[in-house]
């Protein structure tokens, strides 16, 4: 598999959550988890892009190392910022509502027996009657259908049987019918699906479009794969969908995801620890003088941990460095070095690295530690 641009230019890397990133037990493959952070690391922003609500995006973002960015959920009806400092730890960026009474009442008519959800966002779902909770992200509470129309939506779900054959039908109201299996349907506006709330989120990062990347395995993933520069079908994904893709890797169960994540980043050594495999890959796709900046929290262990490249002559962030959350600058220090990096140190006698402080909004206390620096010409040293 190889990458479809050098993997020092930035890029959107789009993935789907359900099939993709976990599997139908909601297990996280081994290695997975590292491989993102070296693709953050690599300037590279990951984006979530999954028919899962906000209720159930938030714990599994935490889980996969994605605290903060920008993510989309519930089939592109709802974008949101994650933010570690929100008290809610996220903000809505935008929430796509459409009229639901219309593609309700219809689909009752036309199934005894339907269940209906309506979305929630952030907390759960309103129901006309209870689902497993292994059906629904998040907490539900019981409405009646009158109740249940009476108020614009992001996202309807529609459960009864054969509701898929029934797709067309109910789209004919001015909405989007997702069928996810033969009795389960999602309902959001018109015109809405995961490319469109992705491109939003492209133009609002300033990424070309031909810079994404995306990997999926659902019929949700469909507009989202053809939307992508480069798309990618996991390996289990059914015919429809691999063919819409320009590659497939392995399923869920062979980790797929990792080798497409590996090529967008710089090959590094592996023997080396997380935090110098995550310097190391910025390092080299800053491709210029780079420095470390932390930021402390409340105890001495470092909140944030970034790199930054000197760009036009203004110092600018390129990357996080994941693995530098949540441990201490000497720690950083040693990690650098183990790359083969050097940075300024005291005089003799003085084996501290010179750190010197920064002025930013990022924290309480912001220091930075130049890796290579640059001299009067302009030039590294």
């Amino acid at each position: 598999m190889s990458a479809a641009v050098a993997t020092c230019t930035r890029m959107l890397v789009a993935l789907d959550i359900d099939g993709t990133l976990v599997d139908s037990e909601s297990r996280i493959p081994s290695g997975t988890v590292e491989a993102l952070d070296l693709v953050r690391a690599a300037g590279h922003e990951v984006v979530l892009a999954t028919g899962r609500s906000l209720a159930g995006l938030l714990p599994i973002a935490l889980r996969l190392g994605l605290p903060e960015g920008m993510a989309v959920c519930s089939n592109g009806s709802v974008t949101v910022r994650l933010d570690r400092s929100a008290p809610s730890g996220y903000d809505v960026v935008t929430a796509r509502e459409f009229n639901p009474g219309a593609v309700i009442g219809r689909a009752v008519d036309l199934i005894p027996g339907l269940r209906v959800a309506v979305e929630e966002v952030g907390w759960g779902w309103r129901t006309s009657t209870a689902f497993e909770p292994r059906e629904l992200n998040g907490q539900q509470k019981r409405a009646s259908l009158a109740d249940l129309t009476a108020q614009p939506a992001t996202r309807v779900v529609l459960s009864g049987p054969g509701i898929r054959r029934y797709a067309d039908v109910l789209g004919e109201t001015g909405v989007v019918v997702v069928p996810m299996g033969p009795d389960w349907a999602d309902v959001t506006a018109l015109d809405v699906n995961k490319a469109v709330a992705l491109d939003g989120v492209r133009e609002h990062l300033h990424i070309p479009s031909e810079h994404t990347v995306a990997v999926g395995d659902g019929v949700n993933d469909l507009d989202m794969l053809v939307w992508a520069g480069r798309s990618v079908a996991m390996g289990h994904a059914p015919a429809i969908v691999r063919s819409a893709a320009d590659e497939t890797t392995d399923d869920i169960t062979e980790a797929g995801v990792i080798p497409v994540l590996r090529s967008i980043v710089p090959v590094v050594d592996g023997s080396l620890s997380s935090l110098a495999r995550q310097i190391a890959v910025a390092e080299q796709t800053a491709q210029g003088p780079v420095a470390l900046r932390v930021w402390h929290g409340a105890g001495p262990d470092l909140s944030q941990c970034e790199v930054w490249k000197l760009q036009a002559g203004q110092w600018v962030r390129h990357a996080p460095i994941p693995s530098g959350v949540g441990t201490t600058m000497r720690a950083i220090e040693s990690a650098t070095l183990e790359t083969g990096m050097s940075f300024p140190r005291g005089d003799e006698g003085r084996r501290r690295a010179q750190w010197r402080s920064v002025t930013s909004g990022n924290g309480p206390a912001g220091f930075e530690l130049l890796v290579t620096a640059p001299t009067d010409d302009g030039k590294t040293t």
